[in-house]
């Protein structure tokens, strides 16, 4: 189900809870939600959606994926970014990492490891940087 993009910063900057299986239907409806907002957007996180869970979603080269409880376990090479968002207005600058590697969950709740790198990096740890309720 297509949801709402939240857009209450208060909300926004809380830190996100650990998701389980009680929350794959809302894996889902973040999914839907971007899918919808493909045409400018290319992750979301659970929050975006008014769900405070440790969910994400991007587009992985072509590919969407879905991340519960991602982690950076390593990160390298520091570069200046400039980012927007759908809940925010306006972009910001922010330091990102051109290589991470992250673990997850996926939606089986099998635990994935995985090294991303460039674009998809960025929008990795953009939408990781909105379970810790950080705002760009």
């Amino acid at each position: 189900m297509v949801r709402e993009i939240c857009r209450d910063e208060a909300f926004l900057a809380q830190k996100a809870k650990p998701a389980t299986k009680d929350d794959l239907g809302t894996a889902q409806d973040l999914l839907d939600t971007l899918l919808a907002h493909k045409d400018g957007c290319v992750g979301m996180a659970a929050n975006m959606i008014g769900v405070n869970k440790r969910i994400i979603a991007f587009d992985n080269d072509g590919a969407y994926l879905v991340m519960l409880n991602p982690v950076i376990v390593r990160q390298s090479e520091l570069y200046e970014a400039e980012e927007g968002c759908l809940s925010l207005n306006g972009t910001r600058k922010t330091k990102r990492f051109r290589s991470i590697k992250v673990q997850w969950q996926n939606e089986m709740l099998q635990t994935r490891l995985k090294t991303f790198t460039g674009w998809t990096a960025e929008i990795i740890q953009h939408e990781i940087d909105h379970c810790e309720g950080i705002l760009i």
